[in-house]
């Protein structure tokens, strides 16, 4: 399995779902792993620390600072392959996207270099309260992995979602993590992100409403997934969180292009994310501009198209995925965009869908493909968006590596 070896740090908080924790860890050493258990001194009133170490063969750490020792938890942070809090109540969950360091799994949290799955458990007005759900898309938003809770009866006596996940379900949402784990490990991909902009003055420039957000959970996502990402990104108020980023910061659309024509050559995929400025001015005043009464022109040119200039350049062996974002015909308009810049997909967005578009921390989208393959998908978080556009990308990968060396046979 694809647990074997696998070092797991499992944080339980106060929960009355504590009690699965002890099926769990039984779970994961049989399925091979190595698991050291983190509480919250809340968590040792529904479920032992004495259970959990015989369980896991392992001391349970249980703060920061005890009378026997120090727990490093800077040292725990970088051992583990995986951080799993199970179950993490709406208190610490709130902690944890807060940055809020008053506890050994906090403190461990924050330390953390591996990825992070955080498996809720709470009361059914709890999950649904916006606190919870903006607290839930924060910690997303960091590259942190919901495993989302379960529909069922809950310790209230109520019935509706809050449950936390089923041990055998949070396994399988592990072993699934590291199957796919290092799908693009070797590869060089681009990606652009975020929006240009085009000065007019030393003040005023165009530009849009772009904030970054998909290109950089792109970035993050195949960081995870193996690959070294050089992510060119325009001005932007985010950053990437994965160490496998090189991050190369532009302002304009010119300098974005000579960014990707500078790394294209030997670059195996490109993203191109970006919203890119399509126009600027022609001439750029040295000095503020004064307000007259009279009103002003403004002579733009043609910004360079970074898509067009890559896709004539893309071997055979190159893969280039665009983004369209479209106000009316969308899918019309993206097959021809799609073939014009010779891009093997396509990730269409519509402004006409309800929380997709820019600034928002959720999206929708529909890949179209040359061979007039189409697959849509509802709307989801950008960070799972990113995901669903690498696990796309990666069946794309194989699928032409397997025509490939078909052809060579032949």
């Amino acid at each position: 399995m694809a647990l074997q070896g696998k070092k797991i740090l499992l944080g339980i908080t106060g929960s009355i779902a504590a009690y699965k924790s002890a099926f769990l860890v039984r779970l994961l050493l049989k399925a091979g792993a190595e698991v050291q258990v983190l509480m919250t001194n809340a968590a040792t009133q529904f479920i032992t620390p004495l259970t959990l170490s015989t369980l896991s063969k392992n001391p349970v750490h249980q703060n920061v600072i005890s009378q026997e020792s120090w727990n490093n938890h800077v040292e725990l942070g970088l051992w583990a392959d995986a951080m799993v809090i199970a179950p993490l109540t709406a208190n610490s969950l709130a902690k944890l996207a807060t940055g809020i360091c008053d506890n050994i799994i906090s403190a461990s949290y924050l330390s953390a270099r591996c990825p992070v799955f955080f498996a809720p458990a709470m009361d059914l007005d709890m999950w649904k309260h916006p606190a919870t759900i903006e607290n839930v898309k924060r910690l997303q938003s960091f590259g942190n992995q919901l495993i989302d809770v379960e529909d069922g009866e809950l310790a209230s006596g109520l019935t509706g979602k809050g449950r936390m996940a089923e041990p055998e379900t949070i396994v399988e949402f592990l072993n699934t993590f590291f199957e796919r784990g290092q799908d693009l490990k070797g590869k060089k991909i681009i990606v652009t992100a975020g929006p240009t902009y085009e000065p007019i003055d030393p003040v005023r420039f165009i530009g849009n409403r772009s904030s970054g957000k998909m290109g950089v959970a792109i970035a993050d996502s195949l960081a995870k997934r193996g690959a070294n990402v050089i992510l060119i990104l325009g001005p932007s108020k985010l950053s990437p969180n994965h160490s496998n980023i090189k991050l190369s910061k532009v302002s304009t659309a010119q300098e974005m292009y000579n960014e990707a024509i500078r790394n294209f050559e030997d670059t195996d995929i490109a993203i191109l994310a970006a919203a890119v400025s399509d126009y600027r001015p022609k001439e750029i005043a040295l000095q503020k501009i004064k307000k007259k009464s009279a009103g002003m022109e403004i002579e733009l040119e043609k910004t360079p198209d970074i898509a067009a200039a890559l896709g004539a350049l893309k071997s055979k062996d190159q893969i280039i995925i665009g983004f369209a974002l479209e106000t009316n015909n969308e899918l019309e308009n993206a097959h021809e965009k799609l073939e014009r810049k010779n891009f093997d997909f396509i990730v269409l967005n519509s402004l006409k869908d309800k929380g997709a578009g820019f600034n928002f921390d959720t999206n929708k989208i529909t890949i179209l493909y040359r061979s007039n393959k189409k697959q849509e998908f509802e709307l989801k978080s950008k960070v799972e968006v990113a995901e669903d556009i690498v696990t796309e990308l990666i069946k794309f990968q194989h699928h032409k590596e397997r025509k490939e060396s078909i052809k060579s046979l032949t």
